[in-house]
């Protein structure tokens, strides 16, 4: 496969871009951060808050109505113009930071205060969508029965209700689906058990195929969280895409990606630094277990925290249609506390 002809899949993209968002009674406020100067939309996001544009320290975001949690009703809103932004707070120490209000946070969205927060709400156990993501390279052949036996029980785990999904898709030089969407563990488990090492490693293939042919469609009444779990020692040696088409897809299929790193060794190498990238650039996180009997440690790490995040929905400042891609830079006001978030987002095309 040329690259041309791989990448051509990029521009099958929605005609508008239909986000789900979980609504409590908004309603419409003003501003409180004074407008910044606008940004070339093309321009990438801030990585870190020294990157960031300066703030006013007593900058915070505007009021929508009173912080809940997810006890209330559903109400589905459908509306090109909004954006739901799901991300967790930290502490130094990784532990997960309950009960912030809206008032503790400030946003920007491409360089500007948005216009209206809509909604902000911590959440807890929304339905789940999972990859699995599992290198089945050649290189990881040694340790490969653990970690087929570590993302089974990881799978039995995290998928607590019907209304929870995942898939399994393993991947050499070329993505295979082994199970397709269930919240079956018995048909995950068999979808993990068929996987065999070897070949070369297409890595960014994979994550790339997995957001577009699974998680971009994927479509539910309700409100859900989309993760992809790439277990992998991050070397690619294989893949038709780049790094930064698998991210932008990423973006599109509003998935988070956390990374497993199976690099046993004390160093980190080039393949660490692509993990930290994917999973950074998305709002995730990657973990680094020190030996292979420490994976179900970094499994049950990203379970909590797909069930403990926060889920801000709000209308962007100047929102234009145009396909363009719009940074998002949301930080703490306790600046000892870190948010994940994706850095971020790809505004419809009409």
């Amino acid at each position: 496969m040329t690259r041309k002809s791989f990448t051509s899949l990029a521009g099958a993209r929605l005609g508008s871009r239909w986000l789900f968002v979980v609504a409590l009674a908004a309603q419409p406020v003003t501003a409180a951060f004074a407008q910044q100067p606008a940004q070339n939309p093309s321009t990438a996001p801030a990585q870190n808050p020294s990157a960031a544009p300066a703030q006013n320290p007593s900058a915070q975001l505007p009021q929508s109505g009173d912080a809940s949690s997810d006890q209330g009703a559903y109400v589905i809103k459908r509306s090109v113009n909004e954006v739901s932004l799901i991300f967790t707070v930290s502490d130094r120490h990784g532990h997960y930071i309950p009960d912030l209000k809206q008032s503790d946070f400030a946003l920007l969205d491409d360089q500007k205060a948005p216009y209206k927060v809509n909604t902000f709400h911590q959440q807890i156990n929304l339905p789940l969508r999972v990859g699995l993501v599992i290198d089945a390279s050649s290189s990881i052949r040694s340790r490969f029965q653990f970690e087929q036996q570590s993302a089974s029980e990881f799978l039995l785990q995290v998928l607590r209700s019907k209304n929870d999904r995942a898939f399994v898709m393993g991947f050499d030089v070329t993505p295979t689906v082994t199970a397709d969407w269930t919240n079956d563990p018995d048909k995950l488990a068999t979808g993990i058990n068929k996987l065999t090492p070897g070949g070369g490693t297409a890595l960014f293939d994979a994550v790339y195929s997995a957001c577009h042919s699974k998680l971009l469609t994927e479509r539910a009444p309700e409100p859900f969280r989309k993760a992809i779990i790439l277990i992998s020692d991050g070397d690619d040696n294989q893949s038709h895409v780049y790094i930064d088409e698998a991210i932008k897809e990423c973006e599109r299929a509003e998935t988070i990606v956390y990374a497993i790193s199976t690099n046993w060794t004390p160093s980190r190498g080039p393949g660490d630094k692509v993990l930290t990238k994917l999973s950074e650039e998305t709002g995730g996180e990657v973990f680094f277990p020190p030996s292979i009997n420490e994976m179900a440690t970094s499994f049950k790490n990203i379970e909590d925290e797909l069930r403990s995040q926060y889920a801000l929905v709000y209308t962007p400042a100047d929102f234009k249609t145009d396909g363009s891609f719009r940074s998002i830079y949301l930080y703490c006001k306790n600046r000892s506390y870190q948010v994940r978030a994706k850095k971020g987002y790809f505004a419809p095309r009409e």
